[in-house]
């Protein structure tokens, strides 16, 4: 199976920055843990505060942590 020279430049890039993607996943795990435990502090604090739609941030951003290890995966995979 041979690549196109479209698909050697995407692996390529995408091997280049390996190391952004594992560093974009830690930084994202840390800021959504932090951000998870703000939001359960303003809301043993606050007793009006509604913490579904920030819950709903946290998730969206350790999903994106969740798919930058992936990406970090793919592009060690493609290295070998």
């Amino acid at each position: 199976m041979s690549l196109t020279d479209a698909e050697r430049h995407f692996a390529k890039r995408a091997i280049r920055r390996k190391k952004l993607f594992l560093g974009l996943s830690i930084t994202s795990v840390i800021v959504g843990l932090g951000l998870a435990l703000f939001y359960i502090w303003q809301f043993n604090t606050q007793p009006g505060f509604a913490p579904g739609i920030h819950f709903v941030l946290v998730l969206l951003i350790l999903l994106m942590a969740r798919q930058n290890l992936r990406q970090y995966y793919y592009a060690k995979i493609l290295k070998n």
